[in-house]
């Protein structure tokens, strides 16, 4: 098994190289690869996460669901704990959009600890995307509905981590604010 850096550094390498050709929805369609290493990022800062696996899960939690990445593939590269964090957290594709967003909400009280982890900087990300790059084409309310979604999926989570939970309560008041701002001067 890799020592602790050799597990992150491995992490970042096959997502920068499973995501080089996807970017983010933001106006300015950031390079997809910002965004979960951000999400490990906020893991270490805000929750001060240690645990190398977790980190290594946060790196790769899209993979399954955005990239031609295999279960065998994680196992075998990352181990059991990170890949089962990762599956923990990937949405079905071939199921509706809907559907896939109740069972993110269903789903959030019996994530393990890591993933929920994992989860909530997702979800914080995201929600500062919306915030202050949302894609062109997302109304106000599409953003708010976004928003309000995340929420749910957050309250939900039974091991929310704390800081975690705050921090992305102080983003979504902040994007309901501007979201309110917004529409005053419309």
């Amino acid at each position: 098994m890799l020592n602790d850096y050799a597990l992150l550094l491995t992490a970042i390498d096959f997502a920068a190289r499973k995501h080089k050709d996807q970017r983010r929805k933001d106006v300015g369609a950031s390079p997809y690869i910002n965004h979960p290493v951000y999400v490990a990022r906020l893991i270490a800062d805000i929750a001060n996460v240690k645990d190398a696996e977790i980190l290594a899960a946060a790196i790769l939690h899209d993979t399954l669901e955005d990239t031609d990445t295999s279960v065998e593939e994680l196992v075998r590269l990352f181990g059991e704990r990170v890949c089962k964090m990762v599956q923990e957290v990937t949405d079905d594709k071939q199921l509706p959009k809907h559907d896939r967003k109740q069972l993110q909400i269903e789903h959030a009280a019996h994530l393990t600890k890591g993933a929920a982890f994992v989860k909530l900087a997702d979800k914080i990300s995201n929600v500062e995307d919306v915030t202050h790059s949302p894609p062109s084409n997302w109304s106000t309310d599409r953003r708010r509905k976004y928003i309000d979604w995340a929420a749910k999926v957050v309250a939900n989570c039974a091991h929310a981590d704390a800081r975690l939970k705050r921090r992305f309560n102080a983003i979504a008041d902040e994007a309901y604010q501007r979201l309110n701002e917004h529409e005053n001067l419309g």
